[in-house]
């Protein structure tokens, strides 16, 4: 499995920095990420009833192998990602919510490892806020990409 040294990640996939882990398999870990962008529903996944709503956090699921982007990991890694983030939105109560996984600096990726958020959605000023700055369709334009994309497949 790969690792990198300098990786903050891997560090904690190694033991070598602290984390509120929820889950951990074989190839796969999730923690509540230290910098959330929601309040509350995630720590109902580490903490009994009453549940503490004003505790910030919001998971992350990672690759226990080291990858910067979606297309650095191998396959057989990243099959339980998705499945994970969907126990943990489950567990943690929220009823909206956003499955994030950014590649790359200029695509908003702060942690060089592949990682994916489960943000609850608790209301309009919390969680992922998101502008889709929508274009007129080119019908030529989207036609041509699209075998473009095929024929790389």
């Amino acid at each position: 499995m790969a690792s990198s040294a300098n990786c903050i990640f891997c560090k904690i996939v190694k033991g070598e920095i602290p984390c509120f882990k929820l889950v951990e398999t074989e190839k796969t870990l999730a923690f509540l990420d230290i910098q959330p962008l929601s309040r509350g529903h995630a720590v109902r996944a580490c903490h009994p009833p009453p549940f503490d709503t004003t505790h910030p956090g919001h998971p992350l699921v990672i690759p226990k192998h080291h990858g910067e982007k979606l297309t650095d990991i191998p396959d057989d890694s990243l099959t339980e990602l998705l499945p994970i983030a969907k126990k943990l939105a489950i567990a943690s109560g929220a009823k909206d919510f956003n499955i994030l996984q950014n590649n790359g600096k200029i695509a908003h990726q702060e942690v060089g490892h592949v990682h994916v958020h489960m943000i609850p959605k608790p209301n309009e000023q919390e969680g992922l806020v998101v502008g889709w700055p929508q274009q007129a369709t080119d019908m030529e334009g989207l036609k041509k990409l699209h075998e473009e994309i095929k024929g790389r497949l």
